[in-house]
């Protein structure tokens, strides 16, 4: 292994249905948390629904990022490591679902101008995170299947 490099578990070579969903439901954590906020604060300051769309995704990023840290901190990898597992194991689910949900936001006819008193603001966020989950699954699967994605990550867990 070469400094700097992830070491690629073995253990989940199947890369099943059940631990696809679970990565993904671990991403759309990070992602709901950091979307939800993102489109909270921008809504609420009234930005630009790009410059909301844009705080949405960077939050998103930080919050799975951060998730996926904490725990791989707590089995005692140092910062930087820690940093570079989360992002083999999260970057391509988390892209993958923020561009699904925030394209939905964006398609869904004044969504993100609703406000946030307005059942059609949250509805189409719900929603939007549902379809995001429903289209990430697969690409999970086969990044777990290959030893990539949060098959690197694995390994740290402590279920």
């Amino acid at each position: 292994m070469t400094a700097g490099s992830v070491e690629q578990p073995r253990h989940h070579a199947a890369g099943g249905w059940q631990p696809a969903a679970s990565a993904t439901l671990h991403c759309l954590t990070g992602c709901a948390i950091g979307e939800v906020l993102g489109m909270v604060i921008g809504t609420a300051l009234s930005l630009h629904n790009a410059a909301t769309v844009v705080l949405s995704v960077l939050l998103a990023f930080l919050f799975g990022y951060a998730l996926t840290m904490r725990g791989v901190l707590r089995a005692g990898v140092g910062l930087r490591r820690a940093l570079r597992v989360a992002l083999a194991a999260d970057t391509v689910s988390i892209a993958v679902m923020e561009t699904v949900d925030n394209l939905i936001m964006v398609v869904v006819p004044g969504a993100l101008d609703a406000g946030l008193a307005n059942w059609l603001f949250w509805g189409s966020l719900v929603f939007s995170l549902a379809i995001a989950f429903v289209v990430t699954v697969p690409v999970n699967k086969w990044m777990i299947g290959r030893g990539l994605g949060h098959a690197v990550v694995h390994e740290y867990h402590h279920h």
